[in-house]
């Protein structure tokens, strides 16, 4: 049989960039082939190219055989690509069946389509309801909608970008059930991730990217991870580690029999909460998504005002009255899970982005904004963070999304904060980001600050935290120190379980 897809010579420049050079690819029926590199690498454009939303400037791509053109996402759809993109492309004023209404191009009723969404996510294990709106949904959330969205189509080519980047390990684990199942019907699967352990047990081929072209293949059941690591990143991976021990530091955020109803139909409502953050301390928050994650950082990063509901102390002072601009002068920093809209802004360069949050830290005087300093301050935080891009000039949605982490990363970094708050930190980001973003959290809390990080990546929370919670319908479970924990432990809390031998979850936890 020929092969599903087939790519040679793929070519396309972006002004200075060269983001893909020459690149081949061959897709069999049925195969799960990874596609590997750092952020930057030119994984996106080309499965752009493949999906039909950027035209290649030379080279052809043959469909089972025959030479095709994929002008626009229709065209590919109807050959039977489907996609699950690492940014959603989700309306956020409509609901969960509107928006995949629209990416069906359906003509069914939205009553019929509720129904078939509900009968995928049963038969998949991917929980969504079709009558939310998506501007209510957790990032977790929403990417569940975009591989609904997916399966619905019954594509014969699936690509999947980064689709367990805020997925539990057991959601992970049930996804990639999912896509061994279509691989026996004859699907085939492109796999993008940064997380290594995923291509090792998922997939059979993989072709490696660095710097827009090909530069190498393997069998990522015989390669070892630290070997396709090393492909990725031209070179020996680094290794992250604390630099100095934990020490008992002064708290620096404190929350007490905080409870909260939600502010919007289908949020949680934070039930009773307690915890202590020290001086020189990381501490990990695990929970599936949806579990009061954005409610607690809103409450905690000044977004949502909290002054009868709880004592809330940032660096001592009373601060459930305070918004985000107050926080930050007392010397809070937030990572939000979504980096455009939140984190930054598309249209905005470089520059611009990085005078967000930090202008409080001598780049404006006089109400006059010092741009030869926060220009400066662009050019530091690539440097540090490695971050790929044209210049300070740049748009932030010229960026890769891992690229554009680093930077906001290095932003909220680069203020000194004695307080961080880090959402999803190292999502979609490639594993030598990844270590180099943990390092310096891990540095940040060497050096004194409180770290706070709320993530779904239990290897990655056991990597970095002194100590452990479990957020649970509302609830926070008593922080654990992570020697005295597992991962099976916290994966237990995370579904509603107890530790052996102990209540089921509870509130306090200070």
């Amino acid at each position: 049989m020929p092969p599903r897809l087939r790519l040679t010579g793929i070519t396309k420049r972006y002004a200075a960039t060269l983001a893909n050079s020459d690149v081949n690819l061959t897709i069999g029926p049925g195969e799960i082939h990874a596609l590997l590199g750092e952020n930057g690498a030119g994984k996106s454009t080309l499965v752009k190219i493949i999906y039909g939303f950027v035209r290649p400037d030379s080279g052809e791509i043959a469909w089972e055989g025959e030479p095709v053109q994929i002008p626009d996402p229709n065209a590919a759809r109807k050959l039977g690509v489907g996609m699950v993109f690492q940014h959603f492309s989700l309306f956020e004023s409509l609901t969960v069946a509107e928006n995949i209404a629209l990416g069906l191009g359906a003509t069914e009723t939205i009553a019929e389509l509720t129904k078939r969404i509900e009968e995928i996510s049963r038969r998949y294990g991917l929980a969504v309801t079709p009558t939310r709106h998506v501007h209510h949904l957790s990032v977790g959330e929403r990417q569940r909608v975009e591989i609904v969205r997916c399966l619905l189509q019954s594509p014969r080519l699936l690509i999947m970008d980064e689709p367990t980047s805020v997925l539990t390990p057991q959601e992970a684990e049930g996804l990639f059930d999912v896509l061994r199942r279509l691989s026996s019907e004859g699907c085939s699967v492109l796999y993008i991730s940064h997380k290594l352990e995923e291509i090792k047990a998922l997939c059979e081929r993989a072709t490696v990217l660095r710097g827009g072209r090909v530069v190498g293949h393997c069998d990522p059941r015989i390669s070892s991870e630290q070997q396709m690591a090393e492909m990725m990143i031209g070179g020996a991976l680094p290794v992250a580690h604390r630099t100095s021990a934990l020490h008992e530091g002064a708290p620096c955020l404190q929350i007490e029999r905080l409870s909260l109803p939600a502010d919007e139909p289908f949020g949680t409502n934070l039930r009773d909460i307690s915890l202590t953050l020290r001086d020189g301390e990381i501490l990990g928050v695990a929970g599936v998504a949806g579990n009061g994650q954005k409610e607690i950082l809103a409450v905690l990063s000044g977004e949502r005002l909290s002054p009868d509901a709880g004592s809330v102390r940032v660096c001592g002072t009373a601060a459930g009255h305070l918004g985000p601009t107050a926080r930050r002068r007392l010397g809070l920093a937030f990572i939000p899970e979504e980096r455009i809209g939140r984190g930054a802004v598309g249209e905005f360069s470089l520059t611009e982005n990085g005078l967000l949050t930090a202008y409080g830290s001598g780049f404006v005087r006089g109400g006059l904004i010092r741009f030869g300093a926060i220009a400066q301050y662009a050019r530091d935080i690539i440097k540090r963070f490695v971050v790929k891009a044209a210049g300070i000039e740049a748009r932030g949605s010229s960026l890769s999304g891992g690229n554009m982490q680093k930077f906001i990363v290095g932003r909220e970094m680069g203020t000194n904060p004695r307080v961080l708050l880090a959402a999803h930190p190292t999502w979609g980001v490639d594993i030598g980001a990844a270590i180099a973003i943990r390092q310096a959290l891990m540095d940040l809390a060497a050096a004194g600050s409180g770290v706070l990080v709320v993530s779904e990546d239990l290897a990655e929370l056991f990597e970095i935290s002194d100590k452990i919670a479990v957020l649970f319908h509302g609830r926070l479970s008593v922080p654990k120190p992570t020697n005295e924990t597992s991962i099976e432990e916290v994966g237990l809390l995370m579904g509603g379980g107890t530790e052996a031998g102990a209540s089921p979850v509870v509130a306090h936890a200070a």
